[in-house]
């Protein structure tokens, strides 16, 4: 008994003096001894790693459900182009003005912008006095919401200023997830979509699926189609609404509805209705209104398969765009070949990466993968 309180008070003695010597050190310091210099901007490319664009809070993984084996499809696959790349070039809206080192500096309307770009591994070309010009900075360095997380070198600035895409106005907002409200590389399939508009003898329904803030539902509707705009966001559905009153397009047909988008394919196969062109945007991650878990590589092909069943009889386009995911496009574009094989409309998938060119020409930026089902084989 003696001997083991002798151990016991021998090891609280030693406890004691290692706290001692701990409460000694002073704080904020290094093991070295000197304070650790504080972040400035030059190095916020590599305090900071945003989550790729349409990513939500990382969240625990649902447990994976057993993906049941698809059917082969009999018929002949649709022909294929890959890989096809897509090009966005400066205009009086927007610009790509330079990026490297892990950033990107954009124009967007009036403002210059930094933000975040993981892609951008190469070196700045232009010199530090133009990136010093920015009017806004996204740091991503607090977990306040909305401005909270953007800086304003030279003076604050609101939280939403008027931008245009061709002739269309609409709202830019500095969002707490890095996006201002557009895509712009998403520029050349709005085009082509609206010139396929313009071009029918008929009206032609548009279905933008993860609409986000509307963009490409008012370029549909401006077109002339009937657009039915779906999203699972209450406040990305205000955001449009807000915009199309902004373009002033408040009498042009617009459907917006807050629903989980699988779903609602899903419903509009049973009730029978039908769409010629069919937008999809997808999250790699994201939820429903009601909690629903949508991952793309589980969800996807079970959505395409939906849209096709209600794709129209006289079908125009399916055009799909992923971003942040870790796959080739060569993926988007192999299941869009299967969902459409044996269909009883030809067509030609066309695969490839949608790229912004720098202002000055030289240099492009890759955004994000896409894949599309153009009625007839025809651009």
């Amino acid at each position: 008994m003696f001997h083991r309180l002798r151990r016991q008070n021998a090891k609280a003695e030693t406890l004691a003096k290692t706290d001692q010597r701990r409460n000694k050190r002073p704080r904020g310091r290094s093991a070295a001894g000197k304070t650790p210099e504080r972040k400035g901007a030059e190095t916020r490319a590599k305090a900071f790693r945003p989550r790729p664009k349409h990513a939500l809070p990382q969240e625990k993984a649902e447990t994976a459900t057993t993906r049941m084996p698809r059917r082969p499809r009999s018929g002949a696959a649709p022909r294929g182009e890959a890989p096809v790349i897509l090009e966005t070039a400066a205009d009086a809206n927007y610009a790509l003005l330079d990026c490297g080192d892990g950033e990107k500096l954009e124009r967007y309307g009036p403002y210059r912008i930094i933000r975040p770009e993981a892609q951008a591994i190469w070196a700045k070309r232009l010199p530090p006095a133009e990136w010093e010009k920015a009017d806004a900075i996204f740091t991503g360095d607090t977990d306040e919401e909305g401005l909270g997380r953007w800086r304003f070198p030279d003076r604050p600035l609101g939280e939403t200023w008027e931008m245009a895409f061709d002739t269309i106005a609409y709202f830019g907002r500095f969002t707490s997830f890095r996006h201002v409200g557009v895509f712009p590389e998403q520029a050349v399939h709005w085009r082509d979509m609206a010139n396929r508009i313009r071009k029918a003898d008929r009206q032609i329904r548009v279905l933008n699926l993860f609409g986000y803030t509307g963009v490409a539902s008012l370029v549909a509707a401006e077109a002339g189609a009937h657009v039915t705009h779906v999203d699972a966001s209450k406040k990305a559905i205000t955001w449009a609404r807000e915009n199309q009153e902004l373009a002033g397009l408040q009498d042009r047909p617009i459907r917006w509805i807050c629903e989980d988008a699988l779903k609602f394919v899903q419903r509009e196969a049973r009730r029978g209705n039908a769409y010629d062109i069919i937008l999809l945007d997808p999250p790699a991650y994201g939820r429903g209104p009601a909690g629903e878990v949508w991952q793309l590589f589980e969800n996807l092909p079970d959505m395409l398969d939906g849209c096709r069943d209600i794709l129209s009889e006289q079908p125009v386009m399916l055009t799909l765009t992923a971003y942040a995911i870790r796959a080739s496009f060569f993926a988007m574009h192999e299941i869009m070949r299967d969902v459409f094989t044996g269909w009883r409309h030809e067509g030609l998938v066309q695969s490839g990466e949608l790229i912004i060119r720098e202002e000055a020409g030289e240099r492009a930026l890759s955004t994000s993968l896409y894949s599309r089902w153009i009625a007839g084989g025809t651009q």
